[in-house]
Formats: C-alpha cells, structure tokens, sequence
C-alpha cells in the first residue's frame, strides 16, 4: 500500500502516522531539491506527484492552524486548508487513491450543550471553521466514494508544539498558572487520532466521522490533570496553582465555542474501534516524555 503523507515533517500527526505506520504500508518520499515537503498549495506539483506516484491512500495532516491568526490572514487560510483540498481531492480521483482529510470541530457553531453528531448542522464562526467547513464539502463531492472527513479537537502529542507541552514548561517557569475553565471540549493525542487514520485504510468508511479521545472536560480541567500527571512523574519540580479563568479575562481574535464535544460512538462502531478516555491517552504521553 503506496501512502502520501501532506504536512510537515515535524508535525505531530505526520510524526504519529510515520510512527504507527503498519508493515505493509510503504511512506512515499515527498521531500525535493528545493523543499523538504511538497508544498500542497502547489497545484502542479501535488497534481504531478500524485499522478506519477500513484498512492493508493492520501493523508492530509497539512492545515493552516493558526486560529486567531487566520482572522486577518483569511487568503492564506483559504490557500492551505480549502484550495489546496480540491487540488488533493481532485488529483486523487484522478488515480482512484482515497482521500482521508482531517477536519476540526471549529466547523460548528455554539452548542446547545449536547455532544454534536456526525450529521449535526455546521454553522462556523471562525475564519479557520469556514476554511475547514469547505474542505468538507469539497472532499464528500468529490470523493464520495472515496473520501473521509475525520473531525478532531485539542490535538497534541510529545513531538511538536502543543497545550500540553506549553502547560509543562509554563507550570515548571512560574509554578502558577491561569486558564479558561468555561471552554469545554476533548483532548487528543495524536497517537489515537493516527491509528484512527490507519483503520480507514483497509475499510470502506466515506463520508464524515468524528474522533477524539473519550469524554469531556474544560481547558482548566486539563491543566489540572497536566499538572497532577505531571507531578507524579516528575516533569515538573514543584506543586502548582492552576486558577480558573473565564473566557472575557482572554479575550482572542477568533471565538471559540463554549461547548464543543464531538459525539463518538458511530465512529467506533464503523471503524471497530474505540477511543480511551482522555486523561488515560494524556498519562501515556506524558510517560513517553519522562
């Protein structure tokens, strides 16, 4: 099984996907003279890669993640996270590959405090939301046959910059720390959302599912939990204060959700697999990192 893999090398879910490859998948090199990826905003150049390579999977971890920055950079949130998805989907047709997108749970708007399903209306209120909503559409038009939309949230990992690490380093720094306690979603390791990704390769699952780590909690309940795990492993000397916040104490360009839990269950049904509780994925990173 010939596979692409979009997004820097030094991503965490491309450092996920490569590490949870399976034996039979063989990693296709993208790296050029002048690049040390392809460049997906590159029309040509995905479409030549892809239509002499000839990959019978396409992950897509490549995305604009800049939230706030997005908000006054629209035409290069555009570029990466909906343009560059038509080129990928339609050069994807092209060679009868499938087409795994990642999406976000950005593409919702406010919640009505129920976890959103599948088939839940999107009603973005973000720049990067819309950019992603669009992606959507354009890999379920395109693909439909072939094409799979994975919604995730709060994604990190022990490779690349994320919350967790963030919240380490800070919580060692000053041993205090404040954050948002009335933002409520799902963390996710990369390492779950990747195996995720690999289950789709042998199954006929099109269409739009949602995967992150079981349960709920708040940013500052994650912090808590960062701080306690933590402690007990010795990534962080000394005990710490986490103070609660609210969301108009951090005001940010773009609005976040207070209430973004994605519902899981059909996924795990399609895909025969299920997702650990959150806190019990966060443990066995951290464990990696001590």
């Amino acid at each position: 099984m010939n596979v692409l893999i979009t997004g820097s090398s030094r991503g965490q879910l491309v450092y996920e996907l490569l590490r949870t490859a399976p034996a039979h998948a063989t990693i296709l090199d993208t790296s050029t003279a002048s690049s040390a990826r392809l460049d997906i905003t590159d029309t040509q150049a995905v479409t030549n890669f892809i239509a002499t390579h000839k990959p019978d999977v396409i992950f897509n971890a490549a995305a604009y993640t800049g939230v706030d920055k997005a908000e006054t950079d629209p035409d290069n949130a555009h570029a990466v996270n909906t343009k560059a998805v038509q080129t990928l989907a339609e050069a994807a047709r092209g060679v009868q590959a499938k087409l795994i997108q990642i999406s976000t749970d950005f593409v919702f708007g406010q919640s009505n405090g129920q976890p959103f399903s599948i088939d839940s209306p999107t009603a973005p209120i973000s720049v990067y939301g819309k950019t992603k909503q669009a992606a959507e559409q354009i890999v379920l038009n395109t693909l439909p046959q072939t094409g799979t939309v994975i919604r995730t949230a709060w994604v990190y990992s022990s490779n690349g910059n994320n919350f967790v690490k963030t919240m380490l380093r800070l919580m060692n720094e000053r041993g205090e720390v404040g954050v948002i306690a009335d933002q409520i979603g799902t963390p996710t390791w990369a390492k779950s959302l990747a195996t995720a990704m690999w289950q789709t390769t042998d199954r006929a699952v099109p269409g739009i599912w949602h995967w992150t780590g079981a349960g709920a909690c708040s940013w500052y309940d994650f912090a808590v939990a960062i701080a306690e795990e933590g402690k007990a492993m010795g990534l962080i000397e000394k005990d710490v204060i986490v103070n609660p916040l609210r969301t108009d104490q951090y005001p940010t360009p773009a609005v976040r959700p207070s209430y973004s839990v994605l519902e899981l269950s059909k996924t795990w049904d399609a895909f025969g697999l299920r997702a650990p509780h959150w806190r019990e994925d966060l443990r066995l990173m951290l464990q990696e990192l001590s």
